[in-house]
């Protein structure tokens, strides 16, 4: 079971309306991370949105990048500001804090290490969109930060369900607490 400590925030990562239609389904991931808002409102835990998006003509993406070019073209004519809209069903209240990064990690690209250190946060709670993706490389990440990791295995999703459950099974307990949104709220109520 996870070890819940008092200066933890919840990281809700790309549920941008944008990536959530690359999904077949994404009503029980909604759903669940609805749960987990609620849960981190109930007990005035911060809740951080991270998104991701790029400048016009997409100057932060390197041709050295693979994943990043290869969706270049098909940024070229995306309107940045309705792609990072989040989806209107987890939508942030105006106390919630949103960063924008400019690559897979959470952390890459926004100031999203300077919140967590100003907010004096010690453990991140994640979830997210893609597990394979912003999960793993904020996983990897935040470990080599030193925070304190709990991973949402029902707020997070892939493409792959084979992937997600890899991840979530034999890498994320390596250097996360992987836990379901109940167990966490039950945790947080103990």
């Amino acid at each position: 079971m996870a070890q819940i400590i008092k200066n933890a925030a919840l990281l809700v990562m790309d549920m941008q309306a944008g990536i959530l239609r690359n999904l077949p389904d994404a009503t029980s991931l909604i759903n669940n991370t609805v749960k987990a808002i609620t849960t981190a409102r109930d007990n005035k835990i911060p809740i951080i949105y991270v998104v991701v998006g790029f400048r016009s003509n997409m100057p932060e993406i390197s041709n050295n990048n693979k994943a990043f070019t290869a969706s270049k073209e098909r940024f070229a004519n995306v309107d940045m500001n309705e792609f990072m809209k989040i989806e209107t069903a987890l939508a942030p209240q105006p106390n919630d804090i949103t960063v924008v990064k400019r690559r897979f990690s959470a952390f890459t690209g926004s100031d999203l290490e300077v919140i967590l250190r100003a907010k004096n946060i010690q453990q991140v709670v994640l979830t997210g969109i893609s597990t394979s993706g912003v999960v793993l490389s904020t996983v990897r990440e935040a470990a080599d930060k030193d925070y304190q990791i709990a991973v949402l295995s029902d707020c997070c999703a892939d493409t792959d369900d084979e992937v997600h459950r890899v991840l979530c099974t034999k890498i994320f307990p390596r250097q996360a607490d992987v836990i379901t949104v109940d167990e966490w709220k039950n945790t947080i109520n103990q």
